[in-house]
């Protein structure tokens, strides 16, 4: 009877850490849920305006999610800006048809938004790869401008990599 008591009480040390492991994946994965929240505010505060021209610069794995780096524009123009693009799911991977047949997007270059791949139904969130090169064209919006970025939730920088220290 002893022994099985014994087995009893160790049974929940044995599984402290494994819970430990779900809750903190759970907690990471539940940020997505709020990318979605703020892809909804952008297509309900931009209109959707179609990009000619998506080109795929780099790719980098983050705990989040996979970070690519785009560039939209339309063709005859120059100067897109360089933007860090993250699928709205959980999903790892690019959308290969973006770089094909372009992307609907809605948002502010500056600020931020989201791009809609047809033909993929895939929804990135979309924000400046450098964020402190627009500073200064953010704080030298208009007042309209800026009321939308914050209407869209995106007058902030959202995307950041969490800090895991790992100690030994």
């Amino acid at each position: 009877m002893a022994r099985l008591a014994g087995w009893d009480a160790a049974l929940p040390a044995f599984c402290a850490p494994a819970a430990l492991l779900v809750l903190i994946f759970l907690v990471l994965r539940l940020r997505h849920g709020s990318r979605f929240k703020v892809c909804e505010k952008v297509l309900h505060t931009y209109p959707l305006e179609y990009r000619t021209r998506v080109s795929k610069k780099d790719s980098e794995w983050k705990y989040l999610g996979d970070v690519h780096t785009v560039r939209l524009s339309v063709r005859g123009q120059h100067g897109a800006p360089s933007l860090r693009a993250m699928n709205a799911s959980t999903v790892r991977r690019w959308p290969k048809e973006a770089e094909e047949s372009g992307a609907w997007f809605a948002g502010d270059l500056a600020f931020g938004g989201v791009m809609i791949v047809p033909g993929s139904n895939d929804m990135l969130f979309v924000q400046p790869a450098d964020w402190k090169k627009y500073e200064q064209e953010r704080a030298q919006a208009d007042p309209q401008r800026r009321a939308l970025a914050e209407q869209a939730g995106i007058s902030r920088l959202l995307e950041k990599e969490p800090r895991i220290l790992v100690t030994g």
